[in-house]
């Protein structure tokens, strides 16, 4: 799979997409990651890309032409490949669009700077806006690193162990199960009983109710859509129960 990147830092990415499992995976072919300067497509004596905005108000604003120029040529080599604009104001990215989007042939990631891109953009040029949250960073590298790690996750290959990705949190709606690792017993902290037992119908039972305990502590809100059944659901009640007792 091929992820471009058009940004004005390309050297931001060096370093977090040489290590560890990305590495790995650049390394051994299993994905392609190119990092393009935007400024390569900007004109005159400056290469800019930004420019003040219409109307008046603070900051600058980044410019269509670059981009436009930028995107035409990528597309070139790649045609069926998504435009990705990293945004505040985008969608909350979650876990179904890297499970989505890691079945796409290529993706070009947008990174902003400065007070945003010119609207222009937004209407003709991209396929979907994302943003990590709530809140506002400096440039959009970061979220598009954030945003190729969790694609590239699902990518045959990528990962050592396919099966990590199936129990990651999120991957079926909810929240992780705790996890342990030797010792079974840490400053008097033992390991539940259950996960030493060997009883592995035992085991699955325990993580999953530990599943729907956690995800009800910390993110309730998930449980409306996930996919329980009517057990499951009585679980929930009885968690309920005990929370408003309390």
């Amino acid at each position: 799979m091929i992820f471009e990147v058009l940004t004005l830092f390309p050297a931001m990415f060096a370093s977090p997409m040489e290590e560890s499992i990305i590495g790995r995976a650049i390394r051994q072919q299993l994905l392609d990651l190119r990092v393009h300067n935007l400024r390569d497509w900007a004109e005159g004596k400056h290469l800019q890309t930004d420019d003040m905005p219409y109307g008046g108000g603070d900051g600058m604003v980044m410019k269509p032409e670059p981009v436009g120029r930028a995107l035409a040529a990528l597309k070139e080599n790649s045609p069926r490949s998504r435009v990705l604009l990293m945004t505040p104001q985008g969608q909350p990215f979650k876990q179904h669009h890297a499970l989505q989007l890691a079945q796409e042939e290529g993706l070009i990631f947008l990174c902003g700077r400065y007070e945003g891109f010119d609207e222009r953009i937004r209407q003709s040029m991209v396929d979907a806006e994302f943003s990590l949250g709530d809140f506002v960073l400096t440039g959009g590298e970061l979220p598009a690193m954030v945003i190729i790690d969790a694609i590239a996750r699902h990518l045959p290959g990528v990962l050592g162990n396919a099966g990590s990705a199936v129990t990651d949190s999120f991957s079926d709606g909810l929240l992780e199960y705790p996890q342990y690792t030797r010792p079974a017993d840490y400053a008097g902290m033992k390991v539940p009983e259950v996960l030493v037992s060997g009883d592995h119908a035992r085991i699955a039972r325990w993580r999953r109710e530990q599943q729907l305990r956690r995800t009800f502590e910390r993110r309730p809100e998930l449980l409306a859509a996930a996919n329980l059944s009517d057990a499951e659901r009585k679980f929930i009640n009885e968690l309920r129960n005990e929370a408003q007792k309390i």
